[in-house]
């Protein structure tokens, strides 16, 4: 995150306020943000949004009527999981900010002084929060393999690996953040924390894709 600190700090739209086809002009520009925190993120968002749809066509399936409040609760949820990590997109790319303009400033600088051991400490704890919401995401998909309607498996099993990218991804942003941190603790406590979080991740991901079985048909 922190390669480009000679870059201007960038004007920041939130990535809810963009079309799909504009958010992905400006992660391709030649602007240090939206960066790979905020797609990470962003995908993620991306797999709770897909486990909704498979959802969506379960709740009121005659087949699947004595699981119907577990997948009214698992649609509150996953709407919830969306919107925290869309929120943790804008958070990675505005912490990205803050670092990318304190950085710049003269080491003798009060400003930089006062604010950018907080700012490197954001930097960490957003992708951190990322992918415990990702753990949490996950743990929902793997309760769902058996209560969803079977003919959207292959989209279940989908959303999984793209909520465990997400994961794997932000542990890149923990690994590059936390060698700034001023504390050999700190460092050693956020990268030992990715690390289990994302191994959970990997793990129930692997899971939500044997419980969805062989490639099979959608809808």
């Amino acid at each position: 995150m922190l390669n480009s600190s000679c870059a201007p700090r960038p004007i920041l739209t939130s990535l809810t306020d963009q079309t799909f086809g504009v958010l992905l002009e400006s992660i391709a520009a030649k602007t240090p943000a939206p960066g790979g925190g905020a797609v990470a993120s962003a995908v993620g968002a991306l797999g709770s949004a897909l486990a909704g749809m498979v959802v969506s066509y379960s709740v009121g399936k005659k087949s699947l009527a004595a699981h119907e409040l577990a997948l009214r609760q698992a649609a509150q949820q996953l709407s919830i999981a969306r919107s925290l990590l869309l929120r943790l997109a804008d958070e990675d790319a505005q912490a990205y900010g803050a670092v990318n303009e304190l950085s710049r400033l003269p080491e003798t600088d009060a400003r930089r002084t006062a604010e950018l051991s907080t700012a490197l400490r954001a930097a960490v704890d957003v992708p951190l929060a990322t992918i415990a919401a990702c753990v949490d995401l996950l743990r929902l998909m793997e309760s769902l393999t058996t209560i969803t309607n079977r003919q959207l498996r292959s989209d279940l099993a989908i959303a999984a690996v793209l909520t465990e990218a997400a994961a794997r991804s932000s542990r890149w942003n923990v690994a590059v953040n936390a060698g700034f941190l001023p504390s050999d603790a700190d460092r050693l406590a956020a990268i030992q924390d990715s690390g289990r979080m994302v191994a959970e991740c990997v793990g129930r991901a692997a899971a939500v894709e044997a419980g969805c079985g062989e490639h099979g048909s959608d809808r």
